[in-house]
């Protein structure tokens, strides 16, 4: 089921925030390595964003950590000013959030039992059960996978939504599931730390950016927040950062905002 919002007239921008003093953000606590906990304190990609922006900011930024399947609805809803979370950019999100310049690739990968022989390739995918997070940008691109197994005469299985990567790894070990489809980066993450349990396997769509959701009526906020990444990226602190949680910079992300869906086509080449 499509995942839809509402964008409130209530949202702050820039000058409201100054004067209130407090940039209000939403993140999420079970998605590594963007986030997520070590010993009951937040940890991850964004942590460590969140407190370069803290130190860029002339305001003070209140955190909030939600559950995925709420967070952008929150914010849509002007509960909160932004996510500050690892949010994969879709057409259906464009319509109500424009996006920072993108932090990190979102390509989506499949990803299996080390030990399952019987899939190897896309094409053993056919018919098999899937599972994916519920309200994840996923499911929207779950098309490119249903046309790469219709080529080889193969279709889409079952597909299973989940509260969170997580219960849906968990499925996938006990058997439960046959894959799970993730963007590039938590794949990677969860293999190396779990390298005999599961396996990476191929590319299930075409390219994909991952940036923060900033309200479509808050278009100073955007752009204080593409300047502050564009800070970090000139002087190299946005590289190390992704290095120390992606285990690669990405030197060929745009340094623009992403507010249409004609753009992110575009830049993804689509």
């Amino acid at each position: 089921m499509a995942m839809t919002f509402s964008l409130s007239a209530w949202s702050a921008d820039l000058p409201q925030i100054e004067k209130s003093g407090t940039l209000k953000v939403a993140t999420e606590d079970d998605y590594a390595p963007f986030n997520f906990i070590t010993n009951g304190k937040a940890d991850g990609f964004n942590k460590d964003m969140l407190e370069e922006l803290r130190k860029y900011a002339k305001f003070k930024v209140e955190q909030s950590i939600l559950p995925w399947t709420g967070l952008l609805a929150s914010v849509s809803t002007g509960q909160y000013d932004m996510a500050l979370t690892g949010a994969v950019v879709t057409d259906e999100r464009l319509n109500v959030f424009n996006y920072t310049p993108p932090l990190a690739s979102a390509q989506h990968y499949y990803v299996k039992r080390a030990k399952d022989d019987s899939i190897n390739s896309i094409a053993d995918l056919s018919g098999k059960k899937v599972g994916l997070q519920a309200g994840s940008a996923l499911l929207s691109r779950l098309p490119e996978l249903k046309t790469m197994l219709e080529k080889s005469g193969g279709k889409l299985g079952p597909v299973v939504e989940y509260q969170s990567y997580p219960e849906a790894y968990a499925d996938l070990a006990n058997g439960r599931l046959d894959y799970v489809i993730n963007v590039v980066i938590s794949v990677n993450d969860l293999v190396k730390a779990k390298p005999k349990v599961f396996a990476k396997g191929q590319a299930v769509s075409g390219p994909g950016y991952i940036g923060w959701p900033i309200p479509k009526n808050s278009p100073e906020l955007l752009a204080y927040m593409t300047d502050f990444i564009n800070h970090l990226r000139q002087t190299g602190r946005l590289q190390e950062l992704q290095k120390k949680w992606f285990g690669e910079s990405y030197e060929d992300l745009p340094p623009v905002a992403i507010t249409s869906a004609a753009q992110f086509h575009e830049l993804a080449g689509q």
